[in-house]
């Protein structure tokens, strides 16, 4: 990944993720455990139904230590299968 975090970003800080994916009571859970493999911590993530009810947006708050980490957060995130993107 070619991104350009550290320009614009002051390491460490906080990054804020959104995951957006189908609709599932444990997508909030899989998405947390995927942030606890790569930065354990104590997440409050929070989660907004489409209107449809088809899809689920959760935003959580990541304390990120490098672009490098960033990145891995990103690609780690969208690899959960009832994933459609990340933001």
């Amino acid at each position: 990944m070619k991104t350009r975090f550290d320009e614009f970003l002051e390491f460490p800080c906080r990054f804020p993720f959104k995951v957006v994916g189908y609709t599932d009571p444990a997508l909030i859970d899989e998405v947390v455990a995927v942030l606890q493999q790569h930065v354990p911590g104590d997440y409050s993530p929070t989660s907004k139904d489409s209107g449809k009810g088809t899809y689920q947006s959760i935003t959580v708050d990541v304390n990120v230590e490098s672009k490098e980490q960033v990145e891995k957060l990103y690609q780690a995130l969208s690899e959960i299968e009832k994933v459609r993107m990340v933001l």
